[in-house]
């Protein structure tokens, strides 16, 4: 069978009968057996899959199929899928089967997507590179001695090796445009309260944002205006109506774009990812568009804020896995005090384990006012600022990553090099606006280039238009 690149041409042939969900859903089915090695899936839902597929079939014969059908996804091992296992890529979640179906995760059911199975992550989407699973890295299909990036590593790979059409995924500081840009993908990270949080496994709550990847912008658009809106089961969820993204994706207008100098001239950003970044900025210039430098005065608190803020909250959420009424329970213990030691430090694997205890730090009373209290008063002028400079442009352009993707354990013992992975994505989530990335290339070992937008807040309408407009136009 072909590969298939998006979900309109997957409705062409079967309207024409040369495939249906039923050998579709075999086809991928059958490439999740081809490429294990990859180590993409940790369950495959292949029984239930088959089934739902001539479900869908017999709807789309009697002309009652919703708007996802014939599209094939996959669900990042941190959503809640009913009576499916749900293990945030940890052990402390040994054998945890979901009780219910998250919002996202219901909305995609509702409109007959066809989920083929849960994806291997970062233990509780705490990484850059997928290392940090249980469960054994991902590798990155372009070169597999390379990470596909992270968290959500799994979720990238499954679409880039054509496991899935596309993937369901979650973005804290990056986790959905980081390995979408190491992958040669798009990856769209909404604006923050866009799609419901209910059912998402918590990380850092006020940073979280479930995400989206696929091969195009129509189908990431599709999926958002399925999955987004008002939900009776998160608070923080915005009310807002949801416009119909995948029928306004047409661009004809000229636009102000700026791009941050040192997101460009930075020493640490790559020679080839430099260039190709600044090849699509001459391009919109030669357009039409008005494209200029700006600087941001709080590019190096960036990554401070973002880690003291994260792992506070990493800290608070995480104190719920402890042994007591699911999961993994450390069969080492003689009393309730080792039990919760040990099943904590047997349960969660390095990475978290140090995210818990910085966060912990960070809240105590001897540190509060001098690490959080400060980190969310700088998070208040970096969305300011933010807020300020698209006030006066259309979109921010930034690479979405300083490097393609690195070895395979090229940063183990270096968690500075790690975390600077996540550089030029963890703005967006900062002050939780809507930002995507979009293939820009590839370098001369043919790995994948990413291009990163950014835009104001529910402005993902305009950002998919002309990112759509970006990638037709791909030079």
């Amino acid at each position: 069978m072909k590969t298939y690149h998006s979900l309109s041409e997957i409705k062409t042939d079967i309207a024409t009968g040369s495939v249906n969900c039923r050998k579709l859903t075999e086809h991928y089915l059958s490439n999740i057996k081809v490429k294990k090695h990859l180590n993409v899936f940790l369950e495959v839902y292949e029984q239930d899959a088959l089934k739902c597929a001539d479900e869908v079939d017999a709807k789309i014969k009697a002309g009652k199929a919703g708007k996802l059908a014939g599209m094939v996804v996959g669900l990042k091992d941190v959503l809640c899928h009913k009576d499916k296992g749900l293990q945030a890529g940890s052990k402390i979640l040994d054998k945890f089967i979901s009780q219910f179906n998250g919002t996202a995760v219901q909305r995609l059911i509702d409109e007959d997507a066809i989920i083929i199975g849960r994806q291997n992550c970062d233990e509780f989407a705490m990484g850059s590179s997928n290392e940090n699973s249980a469960f054994g890295p991902v590798l990155n299909d372009a070169d597999n001695t390379r990470v596909p990036g992270g968290s959500s590593g799994g979720s990238a790979v499954a679409v880039q090796a054509d496991l899935c059409l596309a993937s369901l995924g979650s973005d804290t500081g990056g986790s959905v445009r980081q390995p979408a840009a190491f992958c040669g993908i798009v990856g769209l990270k909404p604006t923050y309260s866009r799609i419901s949080r209910y059912g998402l496994i918590a990380y850092s709550s006020s940073f979280d944002s479930i995400g989206i990847i696929s091969k195009n912008i129509e189908d990431a658009a599709l999926l958002l205006e399925v999955i987004a809106g008002a939900d009776d089961n998160d608070s923080t969820v915005s009310m807002k109506p949801v416009p119909n993204y995948s029928q306004n994706l047409s661009f004809n207008k000229k636009i102000k774009i700026c791009y941050l100098e040192e997101g460009i001239e930075s020493e640490g950003v790559s020679e080839e990812i430099r260039e190709r970044t600044k090849a699509k900025l001459d391009f919109l210039k030669k357009e039409g568009h008005t494209v200029e430098p700006v600087k941001f005065s709080y590019l190096d608190y960036i990554l401070p804020t973002y880690y003291i803020l994260t792992t506070a909250e990493a800290s608070s959420n995480l104190a719920r896995f402890d042994g007591v009424r699911y999961g993994y329970r450390s069969p080492n213990s003689k009393d309730i005090e080792s039990m919760y030691k040990n099943t904590r430090s047997e349960g969660f694997g390095e990475e978290v384990k140090k995210r818990i205890m910085l966060g912990t730090f960070v809240l105590s009373a001897s540190y509060y006012d001098a690490y959080y209290t400060k980190a969310q008063k700088i998070r208040r002028l970096i969305k300011e600022e933010t807020e300020k400079i698209l006030s006066q442009y259309d979109f921010i352009i930034l690479p979405t990553t300083t490097t393609t993707a690195f070895k395979l354990g090229e940063h183990e013992g270096d968690p500075i090099s790690m975390y600077l992975a996540d550089l030029f994505t963890v703005q967006a989530n900062l002050c939780g606006i809507p930002a995507m990335s979009i293939p820009n290339g590839a370098d001369k070992q043919g790995l994948p280039i990413g291009l990163q937008i950014m835009t104001k807040a529910f402005g993902e309408a305009e950002m998919m238009a002309f990112s759509n407009y970006l990638m037709k136009n791909n030079n």
